[in-house]
Protein backbone atom coordinates (compact mmCIF):
# COMPACT_ATOMS: atom_id res chain seq x y z
CA UNK A 1 0.00 0.00 0.00
CA UNK A 2 1.21 3.26 -0.90
CA UNK A 3 2.09 6.05 1.48
CA UNK A 4 1.84 9.55 0.61
CA UNK A 5 3.27 12.04 2.55
CA UNK A 6 3.26 14.57 0.25
CA UNK A 7 6.36 16.86 -0.49
CA UNK A 8 8.84 17.05 2.69
CA UNK A 9 12.58 18.51 2.62
CA UNK A 10 15.10 16.01 2.07
CA UNK A 11 18.44 17.04 2.64
CA UNK A 12 21.81 15.32 1.03
CA UNK A 13 25.22 16.16 0.94
CA UNK A 14 25.36 19.50 -0.87
CA UNK A 15 21.56 20.41 -1.36
CA UNK A 16 18.21 20.70 0.05
CA UNK A 17 15.49 19.55 -1.80
CA UNK A 18 12.36 21.36 -0.65
CA UNK A 19 8.84 23.11 -1.36
CA UNK A 20 8.71 25.90 -3.65
CA UNK A 21 8.53 29.38 -2.56
CA UNK A 22 7.91 32.88 -4.31
CA UNK A 23 11.34 33.70 -3.21
CA UNK A 24 12.84 30.95 -5.91
CA UNK A 25 11.63 33.37 -8.86
CA UNK A 26 14.39 35.08 -9.26
CA UNK A 27 16.73 32.01 -9.19
CA UNK A 28 14.62 29.90 -11.44
CA UNK A 29 14.43 32.81 -13.71
CA UNK A 30 18.20 33.40 -13.93
CA UNK A 31 19.38 29.44 -14.06
CA UNK A 32 16.77 27.10 -15.81
CA UNK A 33 12.90 27.83 -16.68
CA UNK A 34 13.93 30.57 -19.16
CA UNK A 35 16.42 28.31 -20.84
CA UNK A 36 14.74 26.59 -23.83
CA UNK A 37 17.20 24.31 -24.24
CA UNK A 38 16.97 22.60 -20.46
CA UNK A 39 13.09 23.17 -20.71
CA UNK A 40 12.75 21.15 -24.43
CA UNK A 41 14.96 18.44 -23.01
CA UNK A 42 11.83 17.01 -20.18
CA UNK A 43 9.27 18.74 -22.75
CA UNK A 44 8.24 21.73 -20.76
CA UNK A 45 7.49 25.60 -22.09
CA UNK A 46 9.72 28.08 -21.13
CA UNK A 47 8.61 31.00 -18.37
CA UNK A 48 10.53 33.87 -19.93
CA UNK A 49 9.06 36.55 -17.38
CA UNK A 50 8.53 37.16 -13.92
CA UNK A 51 5.23 36.87 -14.18
CA UNK A 52 4.95 33.50 -16.20
CA UNK A 53 7.33 32.23 -13.18
CA UNK A 54 4.70 33.63 -10.68
CA UNK A 55 2.27 31.42 -12.75
CA UNK A 56 4.44 28.35 -12.59
CA UNK A 57 4.96 29.14 -8.91
CA UNK A 58 1.10 29.54 -8.12
CA UNK A 59 0.65 26.15 -9.68
CA UNK A 60 3.36 24.05 -7.46
CA UNK A 61 2.75 25.65 -4.52
CA UNK A 62 -0.93 25.57 -4.60
CA UNK A 63 -0.64 21.61 -5.27
CA UNK A 64 1.38 20.95 -1.86
CA UNK A 65 -2.41 20.72 -0.07
CA UNK A 66 -2.52 17.24 -1.71
CA UNK A 67 -0.98 14.12 -0.20
CA UNK A 68 0.05 12.69 -3.65
CA UNK A 69 2.04 15.86 -4.76
CA UNK A 70 5.99 15.63 -4.85
CA UNK A 71 7.87 18.12 -6.26
CA UNK A 72 10.88 19.90 -5.26
CA UNK A 73 12.91 22.78 -5.87
CA UNK A 74 16.75 22.07 -5.75
CA UNK A 75 18.77 24.55 -3.82
CA UNK A 76 22.49 24.35 -4.07
CA UNK A 77 23.74 24.76 -0.39
CA UNK A 78 26.77 26.58 -1.51
CA UNK A 79 25.27 29.21 -3.96
CA UNK A 80 21.88 28.93 -1.60
CA UNK A 81 19.70 29.86 -4.79
CA UNK A 82 16.89 26.87 -6.31
CA UNK A 83 19.26 25.66 -9.31
CA UNK A 84 16.10 22.95 -10.60
CA UNK A 85 13.45 20.72 -10.46
CA UNK A 86 12.77 17.52 -9.11
CA UNK A 87 9.28 15.71 -8.93
CA UNK A 88 7.93 12.47 -8.83
CA UNK A 89 5.44 13.78 -11.76
CA UNK A 90 3.54 10.61 -12.14
CA UNK A 91 2.31 8.66 -9.54
CA UNK A 92 0.40 5.44 -10.05
CA UNK A 93 -0.98 4.75 -6.75
CA UNK A 94 -3.34 1.63 -7.48
CA UNK A 95 0.19 -0.05 -9.20
CA UNK A 96 2.40 1.23 -6.93
CA UNK A 97 4.50 2.98 -9.24
CA UNK A 98 5.91 6.83 -9.81
CA UNK A 99 7.92 8.59 -12.60
CA UNK A 100 10.59 10.58 -11.67
CA UNK A 101 11.38 14.04 -13.55
CA UNK A 102 14.05 16.36 -13.36
CA UNK A 103 16.11 19.43 -14.46
CA UNK A 104 19.37 21.06 -13.35
CA UNK A 105 20.36 24.91 -14.98
CA UNK A 106 23.17 24.12 -17.19
CA UNK A 107 25.74 26.92 -14.72
CA UNK A 108 24.77 23.48 -12.49
CA UNK A 109 25.37 20.38 -14.80
CA UNK A 110 28.48 17.91 -14.65
CA UNK A 111 29.25 18.27 -10.89
CA UNK A 112 27.01 15.04 -9.91
CA UNK A 113 23.89 17.32 -8.41
CA UNK A 114 21.22 15.96 -10.51
CA UNK A 115 22.43 12.58 -9.78
CA UNK A 116 22.36 13.12 -6.03
CA UNK A 117 18.84 14.58 -6.20
CA UNK A 118 17.96 11.92 -8.04
CA UNK A 119 19.09 9.03 -5.48
CA UNK A 120 17.71 11.22 -2.52
CA UNK A 121 13.95 11.64 -4.20
CA UNK A 122 14.50 7.51 -5.62
CA UNK A 123 15.28 6.88 -1.62
CA UNK A 124 12.64 8.79 -0.38
CA UNK A 125 9.83 6.93 -2.85
CA UNK A 126 11.12 3.21 -1.40
CA UNK A 127 11.60 4.36 2.00
CA UNK A 128 8.59 6.75 2.68
CA UNK A 129 6.01 6.13 0.18
CA UNK A 130 6.38 2.92 -0.13
CA UNK A 131 6.88 2.56 -3.75
CA UNK A 132 7.40 -0.86 -6.11
CA UNK A 133 9.38 0.70 -8.86
CA UNK A 134 10.71 3.71 -9.74
CA UNK A 135 10.73 5.04 -13.18
CA UNK A 136 12.63 7.79 -15.15
CA UNK A 137 12.39 8.48 -19.03
CA UNK A 138 14.69 10.53 -21.20
CA UNK A 139 15.00 11.59 -24.71
CA UNK A 140 17.88 9.31 -27.19
CA UNK A 141 19.52 12.64 -27.36
CA UNK A 142 19.71 13.46 -23.68
CA UNK A 143 23.43 11.39 -23.03
CA UNK A 144 24.14 13.77 -19.79
CA UNK A 145 20.02 12.78 -17.94
CA UNK A 146 21.00 8.84 -19.50
CA UNK A 147 24.33 9.21 -17.45
CA UNK A 148 22.48 10.37 -14.23
CA UNK A 149 19.78 7.30 -14.61
CA UNK A 150 22.94 4.94 -14.98
CA UNK A 151 24.67 6.21 -11.95
CA UNK A 152 21.05 5.88 -9.48
CA UNK A 153 21.13 2.13 -10.86
CA UNK A 154 18.06 2.07 -12.90
CA UNK A 155 17.88 -0.46 -15.17
CA UNK A 156 17.14 0.22 -18.95
CA UNK A 157 13.53 -1.29 -20.02
CA UNK A 158 13.23 -0.21 -23.76
CA UNK A 159 12.92 2.91 -26.43
CA UNK A 160 9.80 4.39 -27.34
CA UNK A 161 10.81 5.10 -30.98
CA UNK A 162 9.90 8.36 -32.77
CA UNK A 163 8.08 9.59 -29.35
CA UNK A 164 8.91 13.18 -29.66
CA UNK A 165 9.15 15.70 -32.80
CA UNK A 166 11.73 18.32 -32.20
CA UNK A 167 13.09 20.70 -34.62
CA UNK A 168 12.19 19.30 -37.12
CA UNK A 169 13.48 15.43 -36.02
CA UNK A 170 11.78 12.47 -34.33
CA UNK A 171 13.61 11.84 -31.41
CA UNK A 172 13.17 8.78 -28.58
CA UNK A 173 11.83 8.03 -25.48
CA UNK A 174 14.25 5.78 -23.18
CA UNK A 175 12.53 3.87 -19.98
CA UNK A 176 14.92 2.72 -17.04
CA UNK A 177 13.77 1.67 -13.73
CA UNK A 178 14.44 -0.01 -10.44
CA UNK A 179 12.28 -2.38 -8.37
CA UNK A 180 12.12 -2.66 -4.42
CA UNK A 181 13.80 -5.51 -4.27
CA UNK A 182 16.94 -3.89 -6.64
CA UNK A 183 16.72 -0.95 -4.53
CA UNK A 184 16.95 -2.97 -1.08
CA UNK A 185 20.40 -5.19 -2.59
CA UNK A 186 21.94 -2.35 -3.58
CA UNK A 187 21.10 -0.32 0.09
CA UNK A 188 21.44 -3.46 2.58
Amino acid sequence: MLTHTGTNTIETERLILRRFAYSDDDAMLRYWVADETIQSLYSEPTYPTKEAVRGLLDKYISSYEKPDYYRWAIIDKEAGVCIGQIAYFLVDSKNHFAEIEYCIGSSFQCRGLATEAAKAVIRYGFEKMNLHKVQICTKTINAPSRRVIEKCGLTYEGTLRDYFYMNGAYVGRLYFSILREEYEAMHP
